[in-house]
């Protein structure tokens, strides 16, 4: 997913500072293509709380067909 941003504005704002143009315009779009790459957005942490809901689910599903497999057992033979 992308995020706007707003790197004229970014770039403006270090020129005000005192930064020669061609420096703020090259700041701004580094900033952009490596910061704002690995920003995570509130649609990538839910996806990832569902896949990680979904994997404990499947296992705690898991264990416990596996502990009532082994007290039937356990029933059956004593």
């Amino acid at each position: 997913m992308s995020i706007a941003f707003d790197t004229l504005g970014y770039a403006k704002r270090l020129e005000s500072a005192g930064v020669s143009r061609k420096m703020a315009e090259a700041h701004a779009e580094a900033a952009k293509d490596f910061i704002m790459a690995e920003l995570v957005t509130k649609s990538d942490l839910a996806a990832a709380l569902d896949t990680q809901t979904l994997r404990l689910t499947v296992r705690f599903g898991g264990m416990l067909a596996v502990a009532v497999g082994m007290l039937a057992t356990i029933i059956k033979l004593a």
